[in-house]
C-alpha cells in the first residue's frame, strides 16, 4: 500500500498532468499561427481556376470548419478537441483531404518505428558497452582507435554524413536504393522478397542513424564511467580486494547505466515524431516526412495528431522508467 500511496499515485497524477498540459499546448499553438487551413483550402481551388459562387463558398467554409474542429468559440473548439482526443480522432487531413489523420499516421508509423526503434536500441547497446569499457580501460589500443573515429564522426553534421553515405553507396557504388521504403509500385507481402527489399531501402538511413547514435552514447557513457571510477566507494572496493570484474560490472557500469537508461527512455519516445532530416534525405515514408508536410501546408489536424501521439509516448516512456528505477538503482526506494 505504501508503494501505491506514496510512489505510484503521485507519479500517475504527474503523468496525466503532463499529458493534459502537452495536448493543451498542441491545441492552442497552431491556432496562433498566421496560416488558416480553411482559407488555404479555398485559395487552392481558386488558383486552380475553379469558380464558386458566394453561397457555395460559405457552405464549404462551414463544412471545413466543422471537419477541422474550428467551429464555435475557442473554448468550444477546445472542448470538442478533448472529446475527439479521447477517441484518437483528429479529423481529416488538409493536404491529403479527405483522408483521416489517424489513417495517415497508421500508414507512416510502422516505417518510422521499424527504422528508428531498431537503430536507437542497437546504437544504445553498442555505444553503452563500448563506452563503459573505454571509460574503465582508457589506455587500451582499441579505445584510442574508437576515440579517433568518434572524434571524426560525432562532430560531423548529420546531413553531411547522410549525404556522404547516399553518394558513396547509392551513386559511386550503387549497392543500395537511394530513396523510398519499398520498390515503386510494389506491394508489400510477408515473403522473403519483401523483407529483403525493405531492408535494402532502410540500410542507408539506418546506417547513418546508427553511426551518429553509437558515438553519442559511446562518448556519454565513457565520461560517466570515468566519473564513477574516481568515486570513493570504487577505490575502497579496490583496496578491499574486491575482484576487478565485480568492480567493473556491479560498481561502475551498473551505476553509470542509470543516466543512459533515462536518455534511452527519452529517445524511444522521440522516435514517434520521426527523424525529419533522415526521412527527407532518403525520401523515407515515415513520420518525419508526414510532419514536414503537415508544417509546410499548415495542416492543423495532422500536426495535432502527430504531436499528441509523440507527447503520450514520451511521457509514458519516462513514467515507466521512473517506476522501474528502484529496481535498477538500490538507492531509490518506493517510499
Amino acid at each position: 500500500m505504501k508503494f501505491v500511496k506514496n510512489y505510484l499515485i503521485p507519479r500517475l497524477i504527474t503523468y496525466f498532468l503532463v499529458i493534459f498540459v502537452g495536448i493543451t499546448m498542441v491545441f492552442f499553438i497552431p491556432r496562433f499561427l498566421p496560416t488558416d487551413p480553411v482559407q488555404q483550402f479555398i485559395a487552392r481551388f481558386t488558383t486552380q481556376g475553379v469558380y464558386m459562387d458566394p453561397k457555395s463558398v460559405e457552405n464549404m467554409i462551414s463544412t471545413l470548419k466543422q471537419l477541422y474542429g474550428l467551429e464555435g468559440s475557442l473554448w468550444e473548439q477546445y472542448r470538442d478537441f478533448l472529446v475527439r482526443f479521447s477517441k484518437l480522432d483528429f479529423g481529416p487531413s488538409y493536404y491529403q483531404f479527405p483522408t483521416p489523420v489517424k489513417t495517415l499516421i497508421a500508414q507512416s508509423l510502422p516505417w518510422t518505428v521499424g527504422l528508428l526503434l531498431s537503430t536507437t536500441l542497437l546504437s544504445w547497446v553498442i555505444g553503452s558497452i563500448l563506452g563503459g569499457f573505454a571509460g574503465y580501460y582508457p589506455d587500451k589500443k582499441w579505445v584510442k582507435i574508437v576515440d579517433l573515429i568518434a572524434m571524426v564522426i560525432r562532430p560531423m553534421p548529420y546531413y553531411i554524413l547522410a549525404l556522404s553515405l547516399l553518394i558513396l553507396f547509392g551513386f559511386i557504388f550503387p549497392i543500395f536504393p537511394v530513396r523510398g521504403g519499398f520498390s515503386i509500385g510494389g506491394k508489400i507481402r510477408f515473403d522473403l522478397y519483401s523483407i529483403v527489399t525493405i531492408l535494402k531501402h532502410a540500410f542507408l538511413p539506418a546506417l547513418s542513424l546508427l553511426l551518429i547514435g553509437t558515438f553519442v552514447w559511446f562518448q556519454g557513457m565513457k565520461l560517466i564511467v570515468q566519473t564513477v571510477k574516481s568515486e570513493d566507494y570504487v577505490r575502497y572496493a579496490k583496496y578491499a580486494g574486491v575482484p576487478e570484474k565485480k568492480i567493473v560490472y556491479q560498481y561502475v557500469i551498473r551505476n553509470a547505466m542509470l543516466p543512459q537508461i533515462t536518455g534511452l527512455a527519452l529517445s524511444l519516445g522521440q522516435i514517434f515524431s520521426g527523424a525529419l532530416i533522415t526521412e527527407m534525405t532518403f525520401s523515407y515514408p515515415g513520420m518525419g516526412t508526414l510532419l514536414y508536410n503537415a508544417v509546410f501546408t499548415g495542416d492543423y489536424n495532422l500536426l495535432m495528431g502527430i504531436t499528441s501521439i509523440s507527447i503520450i509516448v514520451i511521457t509514458t516512456s519516462v513514467f515507466l522508467i521512473d517506476l522501474l528505477y528502484p529496481l535498477l538503482d538500490p538507492r531509490v526506494k518506493y517510499k
